[in-house]
């Protein structure tokens, strides 16, 4: 087990490795259960309620699920626990949902991730709760729109699409002033390199499908919170009935081993590609937080420990197909969604789609880069290529 003065880096390696989940064995052991044994009616009402650590039925868990979410926990300095999720919009969903109430009012961040805006304009304004958005850079002018109906804030630091990088720690101390409840939607950094309940956020919540897994084989969200929200998210999670497979959080432990190591080569590699890309021709503009004109680039310097892999670039002139066409050429970036994983991945995008109050203006086709740990070489090259083509049907 970690130590409450261990570094992160000793954090990853020694969190959730309890010897009573471990029974000498360095890894966790994957425990598969449904209906748990016990050898008397006083032993099975005494396991009542659940709680983790305590065997109690299959859903609330066994240390496969334990180990995992304590070594996340571990990760977060001021924080009391974490729950998991089988995805990352579960975990947003069931985080959002143990919060707000009908009649409720919801301050989005307009950067937000498409899938959170599809539930905040579904199934939350269906449950009586008005979302409103606001301007990633807002900072503290948060203050101006808060009414006496907003119970939470949602942040997404840096927006997944734009990168706008938002004053997390000036929102949430306004916001715990008025008795607001913040969440962080926290993929792109994790807690290596934005602890966000040290930074007064209430729910920091992790796709952990991307960077935690890491390999791209499995689906999964966390959420982490405090002492003072900590039963109540228990208490949403067992009654929505979320569970994640001991299989699954098995593979993402192992993954969440790995993460120091992979992240600082995801940030090695991201910025020699980008860096590479702000001297092409055809290349507008890059959109990177550790970009002086990234925007909100002076929080990302102030609050953050690094940057990840995952960056946006905008294209001179051009169009759809133009745009399709470089796409297409590429080799060793796959066409697909999500990132996090140790492969590169492209996507093309159209950010002022999903954009209700602050839509960029971009003078070309956008583009999303994750750069994996592939030899940034070779991918350079291949965006050479690619971007020749582009050039050549442009």
């Amino acid at each position: 087990m970690s130590g409450d003065g261990d570094r992160p880096g000793t954090r990853i390696v020694a969190g959730g490795r309890r010897s009573e989940w471990t029974r000498g064995i360095v890894n966790p052991p994957v425990w598969r259960a449904s209906t748990i044994l016990f050898d008397s009616v006083a032993e099975m009402r005494a396991a009542y309620p659940p709680e983790d650590g305590r065997l109690y039925y299959g859903r609330n868990g066994t240390p496969s699920q334990w180990s995992l979410a304590e070594a996340l926990t571990d990760l977060e300095p001021g924080a009391k626990g974490t729950r998991l999720f089988p995805s990352g919009v579960a975990a947003i969903s069931a985080a959002l949902m143990n919060v707000l109430r009908p009649g409720d009012e919801l301050l989005m961040v307009d950067s937000v991730y498409a899938p959170t805006r599809k539930f905040c304009d579904g199934l939350l304004k269906q449950y009586g709760v008005t979302t409103r958005y606001y301007d990633p850079l807002v900072g503290e002018g948060i203050a101006d729109l808060l009414t006496d109906a907003t119970r939470a804030i949602f942040l997404e630091s840096p927006g997944s699409l734009t990168f706008e990088v938002q004053d997390v720690p000036g929102i949430c101390g306004i916001a715990r002033e008025r008795g607001v409840v913040t969440l962080l939607d926290n993929t792109w950094a994790t807690p290596l390199l934005f602890p966000a309940i040290a930074a007064g956020v209430d729910f920091s919540i992790l796709s952990c499908t991307k960077y935690v897994v890491g390999h791209s084989d499995v689906m999964m969200g966390s959420v982490t919170t405090t002492e003072e929200h900590w039963p109540y998210l228990c208490e949403t999670s067992r009654a929505l009935g979320q569970h994640v497979s001991p299989d699954d959080a098995f593979l993402a432990l192992r993954g969440l081993r790995t993460l120091g190591v992979r992240l600082k080569r995801h940030e090695e590699n991201g910025l020699e590609v980008a860096r590479w890309l702000l001297e092409q021709p055809q290349v507008g503009r890059v959109i990177h937080p550790a970009f002086p004109d990234c925007p909100g680039h002076e929080s990302w310097t102030r609050d953050f420990k690094g940057a990840s892999g995952l960056f946006s670039f905008v294209l001179k002139g051009g169009g759809e197909a133009a745009r399709a066409r470089l796409i297409e050429s590429l080799r060793h970036f796959g066409l697909g969604y999500s990132w996090g994983g140790y492969e590169s991945l492209v996507l093309p995008i159209d950010p002022q789609r999903v954009r209700s109050v602050s839509k960029p203006e971009e003078e070309g086709p956008m583009v999303r880069l994750h750069i994996g740990l592939e030899d940034p070489q070779d991918l350079v090259e291949d965006l050479a290529a690619g971007l020749a083509a582009y050039g050549a049907a442009a």
